[in-house]
């Protein structure tokens, strides 16, 4: 049997399992004429599980049970809790479940969590999803009336917060609030629960994501177990993931889950070390110390960890070993050159959204690129990659990057109008604006809003920042649109400078017109000695542009 018969065969059972009573009718005979055994007069599947958050840990527990799953920050105001086997992380998470049911919070309610990366924020990511409660992650770096807001907003019954955040935090009114640490474990950690295998719908909700609100109030994402399980097992696959590996926990947790490597490290049996705050030369310290093979991290953290660097006394930290992945902005072709050639890192560039859980696309060194010299696999890496498996990534008709997968999320939380203006036509709508190449891959041109239109002509403020951090003396750069009375719209860069190093803007402005066409340009430098950025680390550009288009109507030209 060729295999073109077998798929033909495959499909004629699929389709018609349930009309098909004689193999030896004439609509099976005419599908596909071949001599074989009379299948059953109506085929049916003979198992669907749901997928889980628990089938990670599970299986972490199963076959890596007395190996250590994750290694606590030492360095916090709770009690640490030090390295903490696979066996026990289960356990504890378990038991962080039946804490819940004994405070009368059911399946399905929400519990919010508000802290920094510790081993308690995973056991209970994992100990609320397994119990079938939803986890509600909160960034601990806003406001205490942003908190309050979402916690209102996601009807959560209970808020965890870090001691440090107590005295801001702690007033918030729900009905349960508890501080992590020593102080709460033994009620919500280290009671007895026995294994238990509740049934849950994977398409029921895991976590609800609030966005970071840029623009308006936070929308809760609703993530599905289904949304989660596959995010983690497709993120395992493409960076390759596996039992000799070592993750450090630069991201927060808060932002998609950790983006969901504490689910793809537990299955996997690999090690977990947590950070609870970032710096550049801790993160080189616990990569020496741990035998880190992969993080993750904004730009920004490349940058910290490239600026340390500089200063470190002898071999590098996992030279020819780590994978660092770079996420929440396109990161300019000098950092990408430099993790390479100063670290001796593999670097990974991801994209995707908070409603896509969030993984879409990847953009990993190939084959064919080892040829090249590193600046040159700067460029090509530069682009946030083509699609990972099971998601198909695309631009449509305005230019903006679409998606349809199974890790977009089931829809915002109480914004019915939000949802159908995100989702439509079976496309995820991104709000980036970018194009696709002959190779299949995506890049990300700006987010449409930030397009900058002078004198008629489209400017990639992403392709102008690329430009200007490229040049040594800078250290960030922001580029916006301002009012022009010529042009409707002028190109503006505002610009950070590096420790000790110095340029004039006549100079800035002359390294982009050596390098970029000339409209493209900024036309004005303006210095600064610290960018706008929200709680994630993202650029409010809508708070650097305001300034300028007070009195306005509109803020664009």
């Amino acid at each position: 049997m060729g295999l073109g018969q077998l798929f033909t065969l495959m499909h004629a059972l699929i389709t018609d399992h349930c009309r098909i009573s004689d193999p030896a009718t004439p609509t099976f005979r005419n599908r596909i004429a071949l001599s074989l055994p009379t299948p059953p007069s109506c085929y049916r599947l003979a198992m669907r599980v749901g997928l889980g958050v628990r089938d990670f840990l599970f299986r972490g527990e199963t076959v890596y049970g007395d190996r250590i799953g994750l290694v606590d920050e030492p360095d916090q105001p709770a009690a640490s809790w030090g390295s903490v086997t696979y066996h026990e992380l289960a356990r504890r998470s378990r038991a962080f479940g039946e804490a819940l049911a004994r405070l009368g919070i059911a399946p399905g309610e929400r519990v919010a969590i508000a802290a920094h990366n510790s081993a308690r924020w995973i056991a209970a990511l994992f100990g609320t999803t397994m119990a079938g409660r939803v986890l509600v992650p909160i960034n601990f770096r806003l406001h205490a009336h942003e908190v309050e807001y979402i916690v209102r907003h996601s009807g959560a019954r209970m808020l965890l917060i870090d001691p440090e955040l107590e005295p801001t935090l702690g007033s918030i009114a729900v009905e349960h609030v508890r501080v992590l640490g020593a102080g709460t474990d033994d009620e919500m950690f280290l009671g007895d629960a026995d294994p238990t295998d509740i049934e849950l719908d994977e398409d029921s909700i895991a976590t609800l994501n609030y966005t970071s609100g840029t623009t308006a109030r936070p929308k809760g994402v609703m993530l599905t177990h289904r949304n989660l399980w596959i995010n983690a097992t497709t993120f395992g696959w493409h960076t390759g993931v596996c039992d000799r590996d070592a993750f450090l926990h630069v991201v927060p947790t808060f932002h998609c889950n950790g983006w969901g490597m504490p689910l793809s490290f537990a299955a996997m049996g690999g090690k977990q070390v947590v950070l609870r705050k970032v710096g550049g030369a801790e993160i080189l310290s616990r990569i020496a110390e741990h035998g880190i093979t992969m993080l993750g991290g904004a730009p920004a953290v490349a940058n910290a960890i490239l600026d340390a660097a500089t200063t470190w006394t002898g071999p590098i930290p996992g030279r020819g070993t780590v994978r660092m992945l770079v996420a929440g902005a396109p990161p300019p072709t000098r950092t990408i050159e430099r993790i390479e050639t100063e670290l001796g890192w593999e670097m990974i560039q991801l994209y995707g959204l908070t409603e896509t859980s969030p993984l879409i696309t990847m953009n990993r060194r190939r084959a064919e690129h080892d040829p090249l010299d590193p600046a040159a696999r700067a460029v090509r890496l530069s682009r946030a990659g083509a699609p990972v498996l099971g998601a198909r990534v695309t631009v449509d008709d305005h230019g903006e990057v679409i998606a349809r997968a199974n890790v977009v999320m089931q829809g915002y939380w109480d914004d019915p109008a939000a949802t159908e203006a995100a989702i439509r036509d079976g496309w995820f709508h991104t709000g980036d604006g970018g194009f696709v190449d002959d190779e299949s891959y995506i890049t990300i041109s700006d987010r449409k809003k930030d397009v900058i239109i002078t004198g008629g002509e489209n400017v990639s403020s992403i392709e102008v920042e690329d430009c200007i951090a490229g040049h040594a003396a800078v250290a960030e750069v922001a580029v916006i649109g301002v009012p022009d009375g010529k042009w409707g719209e002028t190109v503006k860069a505002l610009v950070v400078l590096r420790p000790d190093h110095a340029v004039t803007e006549a100079e800035l402005i002359a390294h982009c017109r050596d390098r970029l066409a000339h409209y493209k340009c900024p036309t004005s430098i303006e210095f600064r000695a610290e960018l706008a950025r929200t709680a994630t680390g993202k650029l409010q550009k809508f708070v650097l542009r305001a300034p300028y288009w007070v009195g306005r109507s509109r803020q664009v030209g």
